[in-house]
């Protein structure tokens, strides 16, 4: 394998930010479709459904981030995005056509490695921008991956409920490929001159995280908050259905549109990274989530107000500290932008899945005042990694 030369400066134009931002946005949003869906599904397949398609979704896209996205730094990230993005309009329409639950859990595990090319899009935007102005880029790529989570289950869930469940897929079927023209005709080509092989990729992961102790913090600090992230987000909806608030599942829903600040938050703390450092603003960023629970503990259990100032301060927060880290850390090998947004994002699956395991007991054991000691203790721990990090030095 061959790996790719960084582009010149210049050849991170408007057109190719465009399509990288569209293309991670349109990617990742594969992964949360079938969330609205659900009852839809458990209606034809049964209760099993529930459970398998999300998580062959979520799993599928942990495998790619750890298995497919370690190949950009060995060839094309242009070649690497289009085939992704065929092979993923594949998937879709095998799950469109899904007979019984079986194929469409496999389906779903394909959809979710494939989908991972949103985590191709950003090492990407990292590689082509100029130094100076990396974080702004990168944050304005996340923008479109921010925006993608949040608009894919509100599409998913409008167009299900007026044609089912399998005119989602074959729609974003359809959207892949469209995807793959724009990669096509925005993403400029990059020249290889390296040769790597895939096993020495893979191994390289384990060294980087040894050798780069900036790497190590951000990887540490970023799963440390969206372990608290997750501890919110999996109790949330069984708070508000509960007294006093007896909210319906859509109305629990809704919360989630206020993350549309969080995303529109991203390219600033890009900005911020690039002129003062992204560590206070990681620092900043894991202020926010602690703050957040502060809140949330105080009146989150009688005050919708609370609860939606707390989901605020949450997603500025995780957003803000995700672009400074993701900043700090594409800024230490160049030549392993792909390797690194691995090692980053397999910490985050890691600390997620923590947090939500975490908090759920915590629901179950203590209430909602034991939701918010997880998420802030989780939150403590990453303002604390960042904090006493602050004199660690790329390798």
């Amino acid at each position: 394998m061959t790996a790719p030369v960084d582009a010149a400066p210049h050849g991170f134009t408007t057109k190719t930010r465009l399509g990288l931002t569209l293309i991670a946005g349109g990617a990742v949003a594969n992964i949360y479709y079938n969330q609205p869906l659900l009852g839809l599904m458990v209606a034809e397949f049964g209760d099993r459904a529930a459970l398998v398609v999300p998580t062959a979704c979520l799993v599928g896209y942990g495998l790619g981030i750890l298995g497919l996205v370690p190949l950009g730094d060995a060839l094309p990230r242009r070649n690497l995005i289009i085939g992704q993005l065929l092979g993923l309009s594949v998937a879709l329409v095998i799950a469109a056509l899904s007979p019984n639950l079986p194929v469409l859990g496999l389906a779903s595990l394909a959809i979710g490695v494939l989908a991972s090319a949103a985590q191709q899009a950003v090492p990407f935007a990292a590689e082509l921008a100029p130094d100076a102005t990396r974080g702004r880029m990168v944050g304005q790529v996340m923008t479109g991956l921010l925006s993608g989570i949040l608009l894919a289950r509100t599409a998913s869930g409008l167009l299900g409920a007026q044609f089912g469940w399998r005119c989602v897929f074959a729609a974003a079927a359809g959207i892949a490929i469209l995807m793959a023209g724009i990669a096509a005709a925005t993403l400029p080509r990059t020249v290889a001159t390296q040769r790597l092989r895939y096993r020495a990729l893979m191994i390289s992961l384990l060294q980087l995280l040894r050798s780069q102790p900036v790497l190590r913090n951000a990887s540490l600090s970023q799963g440390l908050l969206f372990a608290s992230f997750n501890a919110f987000w999996a109790t949330l909806a069984l708070l508000v259905e509960a007294p006093p608030f007896d909210l319906s599942p859509a109305g629990a829903g809704l919360f989630g549109i206020i993350g549309v600040a969080g995303a529109l938050a991203a390219p600033l703390s890009g900005r911020y990274s690039d002129q003062r450092g992204a560590r206070p603003v990681v620092i900043a960023g894991s202020i926010c989530m602690l703050a957040a629970f502060i809140v949330l503990a105080a009146g989150g259990t009688w005050s919708l107000a609370a609860i939606v100032a707390g989901v605020l301060l949450i997603d500025l927060g995780i957003n803000t500290a995700l672009i400074a880290n993701q900043t700090r850390a594409y800024a230490l090998a160049p030549g392993a932008r792909g390797r690194i947004n691995t090692v980053l994002f397999t910490s985050v699956f890691i600390g997620g899945a923590f947090g939500a395991l975490a908090g759920s007991r915590a629901f179950m054991m203590a209430g909602w005042l034991g939701v918010c000691a997880v998420g802030g203790t989780c939150a403590l721990g990453a303002l604390g990694v960042s904090w006493l990090g602050g004199r660690s030095r790329p390798a």
